[in-house]
């Protein structure tokens, strides 16, 4: 099936388009609305045409004439339409290589994507039009591991059998384990070896096989064991290996967020995926960033650039509203790679020699006299384990009859307050005040609510209702119950009972429950929506909702993230996205809220100290994963950079380590 958005035009007529051009650009001006829409609006190979009879017609190169008539964004864009594929890259590659300075991200972006066939005809191209080797160029102007990951793409020889041996993906998976992270140092070769040679469908077997034996994706392994352009060039391999489209929705979202627009890559990517894999792209890019590629094109530019690029586009998915196979085939694979099994682990572990007596003594004396010695109670506080912090409190009372979170109160103040007074409270303690602060007073922070009831198992919500009831004098479903209404109110309601089943996945009623969430179609009010995604969403284990989900996909072609902010709005869908996200990937979930916590102007300090605190001792080593692997910087240089003074000492600590 063609996935491109630019299709040949049909009652083609070469000579008739080389007119409209000429006198498109006849004279003082030109008509840069009739050149845009006649360009975008043919097949490559139309151009091709359309060039050959503008020359035959007028005895000139067509290029040059808009090259002069022409400028700018504009310019380029239209200009590089008119080039054959193989002959584009070839100009991106010349351009990335010339002058002072190499664009590397030119090279890896063209390279790692390209078939065999693709490479195969850029390196002919190169030579027609250059008169010189590219090979020996690219050789002249890269060096090390770098080099010799593009040498290999540039023979353009990847194994393209779709026969894969079992063993031989065993063989592989375990090579690249051994030769990075069970190495004293890396094996840089084996990881050029297998994956610049192996076939795309072996090295995706390859990678969940990987997944299952390291406990971690292949790329995590890959930004923890290489470095600079050389770590850049095999991610992207691994991301194109996955799924090219994904890649290039991840390249054009890059280009266009923040402040300024990355208008080469842009124009690269819309010009050379526009007749191969654009629906694709644009599928993935909804899917993945929530708002259509056409929105943030429309968003992002402006003028002819904007109007040429949003006609290579070729539609808004956000007015169509719909999802399509690529970007359920990339949902279902992030739901197979979240069912296998990684160990979760905290970034806080108890103390070797733990001395309560000691830190007691220690925390007294940083908090008597003058001033008080915020360093040592982060360095006690942050480096004991919470069953440890309830032995020092007790310490602490029986050594100086006083209340130590009353003089950790009255001596700290702030942000670094909030942070070390939270750690100290029990896990079940401090979700129960933030649930409290979260319905008390004017107005409720339903935020907190889906964060908090939406992420713990049942242990750990049995513990919150007693914690709450012993603090608070009232039961929380009572509170949750007064401060909130309708279908949200029953997901809580239903969630703060921690009765969700623990078993296994049961295939035949994962096809069911999946029927039931598909199904658009009832009218009967007792079985409404959100009821239905209620009784499921709320009491099925995690296991048997990951089964649930990828029967989805399988049944409709769509995710069922998508299907609820299609048919949903307000509380109710992001509680139920809360809940898929958790099922899905919680410390992915997490990474997403931490990110949130610090980007734009300003930092929600109350979230990130929330988060800080609660998972340090469960996920947050894995949410640390997630947080590079999503965002491609670590959690904590966000944290370095978005924090100041004691509170980011004592957030450091509990990050756990720089990645």
């Amino acid at each position: 099936v063609y996935r491109g958005s630019v299709k040949d035009f049909q009652g083609f007529d070469a000579n008739q388009d080389a007119e409209a051009l000429y006198n498109a650009m006849k004279g003082f001006g030109s008509d840069k609305e009739a050149i845009l829409d006649l360009i975008t609006s043919r097949s490559n190979k139309q151009r091709v045409e359309i060039c050959q009879a503008y020359k035959s017609l007028y005895g000139k190169d067509l290029i040059a004439d808009l090259k002069y008539e022409l400028t700018g964004k504009f310019e380029r864009l239209i200009v590089s339409l008119m080039r054959p594929p193989a002959y584009g890259d070839a100009k991106e590659i010349k351009d990335a290589i010339s002058g002072v300075g190499t664009d590397e991200k030119c090279l890896i972006e063209i390279l790692a994507s390209r078939t065999n066939q693709e490479i195969h005809d850029l390196v002919a191209a190169y030579k027609d039009a250059y008169e010189r080797d590219l090979e020996a160029d690219i050789v002249g102007d890269t060096s090390g591991h770098f080099k010799k990951m593009l040498i290999v793409l540039l023979q353009g020889a990847r194994e393209e059998d779709d026969v894969v041996s079992e063993d031989l993906v065993q063989q592989d998976a375990k090579d690249l384990l051994e030769a990075g992270e069970l190495k004293w140092g890396t094996d840089e070769a084996q990881f050029i070896y297998i994956l610049g040679r192996r076939s795309r469908q072996h090295l995706r077997l390859v990678f969940d096989e990987y997944l299952k034996i390291a406990g971690k994706p292949i790329e995590r392994s890959i930004r923890a064991e290489l470095s600079g352009d050389f770590e850049k060039l095999m991610l992207a391999v691994v991301k194109c290996i996955r799924s090219r489209a994904e890649y290039f929705a991840e390249r054009l979202y890059k280009a266009m967020k923040g402040l300024g627009t990355r208008d080469n890559t842009l124009i690269r990517i819309m010009v050379s995926r526009s007749e191969i894999d654009m629906l694709d792209i644009r599928e993935v890019f909804r899917t993945k960033y929530e708002k259509s590629l056409y929105n943030m094109i429309k968003e992002d530019t402006s003028g002819e650039y904007k109007k040429a690029l949003l006609k290579l586009c070729g539609g808004d998915d956000d007015a169509a509203g719909e999802f399509f196979p690529e970007a359920a085939q990339v949902a279902y694979r992030m739901w197979e790679l979240s069912a296998v099994k990684v160990e979760l682990r905290g970034t806080v572990q108890p103390a070797g020699d733990f001395n309560d007596d000691g830190d007691a003594q220690v925390l007294r004396k940083a908090m008597k006299g003058l001033g008080t010695d915020e360093g040592a109670i982060i360095e006690v506080v942050t480096k004991r384990s919470n069953a440890q912090r309830q032995q020092i409190l007790k310490a602490y009372k029986a050594h100086y009859g006083r209340d130590l979170m009353a003089d950790l109160k009255s001596e700290l103040s702030g942000s670094l307050a909030k942070l070390i007074l939270g750690l100290m409270l029990t896990p079940a303690q401090y979700d129960a005040k933030q649930l409290r602060k979260a319905v008390e007073g004017a107005g409720t922070d339903e935020s907190v609510l889906i964060e908090i009831m939406a992420t713990r198992n049942n242990q750990e919500i049995r513990a919150i209702n007693e914690a709450y009831q012993e603090a608070y004098h009232k039961s929380l479903e009572d509170d949750l119950s007064s401060d909130t209404s309708g279908h949200f109110k029953r997901i809580l309601v239903s969630l703060a009972l921690g009765n969700r089943d623990e078993g296994p996945e049961n295939l035949t009623q994962a096809h069911e429950d999946a029927k039931k969430l598909a199904d658009v179609s009832s009218n009967d009010s007792s079985d409404s929506l959100e009821t239905r995604f209620l009784s499921i969403l709320c009491t099925r284990s995690y296991p048997h909702l990951r089964r649930v989900f990828q029967e989805f996909i399988k049944m409709t072609n769509h995710d069922v993230e998508h299907a609820i902010k299609k048919r949903m709005s307000g509380d109710v869908r992001d509680a139920f996205v809360a809940i898929v996200r958790s099922v899905k990937n919680k410390p992915a979930f997490f990474a997403d809220k931490l990110y949130k916590s610090m980007k734009g102007a300003g930092t929600d300090e109350r979230t990130l100290t929330r988060i800080m605190i609660s998972r340090s001792e469960i996920d947050l080593f894995n949410i640390r994963g997630e947080f590079i692997d999503l965002f491609d910087k670590s959690l904590h240089h966000m944290i370095e950079k978005d924090t100041s003074g004691d509170y980011r000492k004592a957030l450091l600590v509990l990050c756990g380590g720089e990645d």
